[in-house]
């Protein structure tokens, strides 16, 4: 990989860059875009939450707010908080990119340690392969890429929680890949509680413990030990802080609710597809098609299909839990129920970690020009649906699959490419 030079005078542009756009936020009018924000990430909707719990109403009152009441706590304040000259919620956007920033960091550092672990695989392999692997700047690069992505940028100034529920996943990347067990039990509890789907990612937080970085395949290498001692550590703290966000939960929605109903408003909601306003994902329109007499087994058929995939990953990818993390994030966006374009940042962000073994990933042009094209084609077939009439759901629709279509070429190239580059190593070692 080519030597990325002036890091911090790039990244320092993209974090002045989206303070430029928060102060014509009003006239981008991100926020009402199905593809940024949705029914649980809509900072709009989180400030009615807010608003109904300030009148000693339940939050959860209506079907407008579906997220953590720990998120009321936090940026209801900064919501309320308006001057007359700033744009609306300025302050939460002021955190958002705050926030983006520091997730931007931490993927530098997740490669930065990927690095020192690849060297020190392929020193172990043969000298041939020096060349192949110069990846000193894959930090870099993958942090690079997270900030300067579009789909990123929009999402920060797009009036949407995305940011947090992305930093929270790295947060957890980050703890596991440096054996820090709090810290990944609490990245994972919170971005668990927030969205409900990272809960997969216990698997390769247990592999990333257990084994350590990514590395060739066991085959390979000689056979690494699988360490149980920061495995229990995690799983303590986990219980520890899901016990802490509940007893909050609990305290946040006194007299205005309860557990009970926190978790039919969120994890329910997120089961049972209530919301059936466009997005960008598949399951809107086939649940406003569906007949309700097969409507539940439907629902139990698209949710456990990312059960069915997630265990021939683990067995597959165990030498490689972070690529395996950025598999089921990838997954994740693109069978959740609610998916917005924050979902692909991250996992966009997650796949510059790799790019020394995806180079020669087949039909990555292919890929390129169909992200942009869905990206421009979406917002142009909601207006010629919504607002002109000339259109129909068909339209908005077919953006929807040739994005999961995309998503899912993607998924299977990275894997096959990454399978190969561990062949090659492997007859490097026997050659």
């Amino acid at each position: 990989m080519a030597e990325i030079r002036r890091y911090w005078p790039t990244a320092t542009a993209a974090l002045a860059f989206r303070l430029v756009l928060i102060f014509f936020s009003g006239d981008l009018n991100l926020g009402a875009r199905p593809e940024v924000a949705t029914p649980l990430s809509s900072l709009r909707r989180l400030a009615e939450g807010y608003w109904l719990k300030q009148s000693s109403l339940s939050p959860y009152a209506g079907s407008m707010y579906h997220g953590s009441p720990l998120l009321l706590s936090v940026l209801g304040p900064l919501i309320a908080k308006r001057t007359e000259d700033r744009p609306t919620y300025f302050y939460c956007s002021l955190l958002f990119v705050l926030v983006d920033f520091i997730s931007a960091l931490l993927i530098r550092s997740i490669g930065q340690k990927l690095s020192v672990s690849k060297s020190q695989s392929i020193k172990s392999l043969s000298k041939k392969e020096e060349n192949l692997e110069n990846n000193k700047n894959l930090g870099d690069f993958a942090s690079l890429i997270y900030l300067w992505n579009p789909l990123t940028i929009v999402t920060c100034v797009g009036f949407c929680t995305s940011p947090i529920d992305n930093f929270m996943v790295i947060l957890t990347l980050f703890g596991a890949i440096s054996n820090i067990a709090p810290l990944a039990a609490f990245g994972f509890v919170m971005a668990t509680h927030f969205t409900l789907y990272p809960i997969i990612l216990i698997i390769p937080v247990i592999l990333l413990l257990g084994f350590g970085p990514d590395a060739p395949s066991f085959k390979i290498l000689k056979r690494k030990r699988f360490s149980w001692r920061p495995v229990i550590l995690f799983i303590f703290w986990t219980l520890i802080w899901a016990s802490y966000v509940l007893i909050l939960s609990s305290i946040s929605l006194k007299g205005v609710g309860g557990l009970n109903e926190m978790f039919k408003k969120t994890y329910g909601f997120i089961l049972t597809v209530e919301d059936l306003s466009p997005n960008i994902g598949i399951f809107w329109y086939f649940f406003a098609e569906v007949f309700e007499f097969f409507r539940d087994f439907f629902l139990i058929v698209f949710h456990v299909n990312i059960l069915f995939i997630v265990l021939p990953l683990a067995i597959r990818l165990k030498n490689r839990p972070v690529f395996l993390a950025f598999v089921y994030t990838a997954i994740s966006a693109m069978l959740k129920s609610y998916p917005s374009v924050g979902d692909s940042a991250l996992y966009l962000g997650l796949l510059g970690l790799f790019a020394s073994e995806l180079s020669d990933m087949q039909f990555s042009l292919f890929l390129f020009f169909g992200y942009i094209g869905v990206i421009l084609l979406s917002p142009v077939m909601h207006n010629l649906w919504i607002w002109r009439g000339t259109g129909n759901a068909n339209f908005y629709f077919a953006t929807g699959l040739a994005y999961a279509c995309l998503q899912t070429v993607l998924i299977v190239e990275s894997v096959t490419s990454m399978l190969k580059h561990d062949r090659m190593l492997k007859k490097l070692k026997n050659g």
